[in-house]
């Protein structure tokens, strides 16, 4: 029997009014070392701009992002915070990408407590249609999307050895012989969450006797939630595989949120060469995700340098950050 997934609330009626009037909530994302990454963090700024955020978007920094890089996020309006790594006890364990050791470092964010609510997005997700709604959902809670068990990057489980997926449970059944079938497991490449510091050195003094596995902070979340997770629908963060993988699970007019994370998928180093990658709906979407990136109209623009209104209301753009003179975002 598939699991219950929390439905979502409803769509927020409030205006875009001035942010002293809204709860302390925020997006958040998460930005390491020099490379082209930042170009993602750009077009999920001018994404959620696009869809008349209420709130800004906090950028997570390593000290290793140069500061060219920290001037083009805050050109367009995002608030930037360096953060300094967390690293997993040292073994012998072999992470599904190499690069996944530092991505304990976004545990930092639980350190945000200026915020009461926040939604962290993966800096290779766009937000297609406005979901502060999800701010509303009741606390106590982390909310996020159930991943799939079918790529290959799940070959060393059981699931994948069995055929199962949380995704279709009712195709493959879980074998009584294995036991209880596992816990329920999200992506963490986007969860609702509430800033603690008691959660905070919770999770680092969990860390210190966690022994790291194939997904790295991943498997660390979904272990030390597992008590108070709740799935929310897969239109919240499509994971570009269910589109070939669970097809029948998908309704892309009906998706909020796409998450490029399938190999070749990155829209700003998409070549369509890679598998899946010359799908119809893989190089429509990748075409969505550049016609955000590419709008001009979109960049940050601080109140008083435009008539952005909404019935007569301002709008306060992403971030609320004064705009930074010289950087042109959307040609480097």
């Amino acid at each position: 029997m598939a699991p219950e997934l929390v439905p979502t609330v409803t769509k927020s009626t409030v205006s875009f009014t001035s942010p002293t009037t809204l709860p302390p909530r925020a997006y958040v994302t998460f930005l390491a070392g020099n490379g082209d990454y930042v170009k993602g963090v750009v077009g999920l700024a001018k994404g959620l701009r696009k869809v008349k955020t209420a709130y800004p978007l906090v950028v997570a920094v390593l000290p290793d992002v140069p500061e060219e890089h920290r001037k083009i996020l805050k050109s367009q309006g995002c608030i930037v915070r360096e953060i300094e790594p967390v690293y997993p006890p040292e073994n012998q364990t072999q992470f599904a990408m190499a690069y996944y050791v530092i991505n304990y470092s976004k545990l930092r964010i639980w350190e945000f407590v200026e915020y009461s609510k926040m939604i962290y997005l993966d800096g290779d997700i766009q937000v297609f249609e406005n979901i502060d709604h999800l701010f509303d959902l009741p606390d106590g809670h982390f909310y996020a999307v159930m991943d799939c068990f079918c790529e290959k990057t799940w070959s060393h489980t059981p699931q994948y050895k069995v055929g199962y997926c949380q995704q279709c449970p009712e195709k493959v059944q879980w074998p009584t012989e294995l036991g209880q079938p596992p816990a329920l497991y999200f992506n963490a490449g986007m969860f609702v969450f509430e800033p603690s510091m008691v959660t905070y050195h919770d999770l680092l003094k969990r860390l210190k006797v966690t022994t790291p596995t194939s997904f790295a902070e991943q498997d660390f979340l979904n272990m030390y939630f597992k008590d108070i997770y709740k799935p929310i629908p897969l239109t919240y963060n499509l994971v570009l595989a269910m589109l070939w993988r669970h097809p029948e699970n998908v309704n892309l007019e009906e998706v909020k949120v796409v998450h490029y994370c399938a190999a070749g998928s990155k829209p700003w180093r998409y070549t369509g060469k890679e598998e899946n990658m010359q799908r119809e709906d893989i190089k429509m979407l990748v075409r969505k995700w550049w016609d955000i990136y590419n709008d001009a109209s979109l960049d940050y623009k601080p109140l008083g340098a435009s008539e952005a209104s909404v019935d007569g209301v301002d709008i306060e753009p992403l971030g609320h950050l004064p705009k930074m003179q010289g950087v042109i975002v959307h040609c480097f």
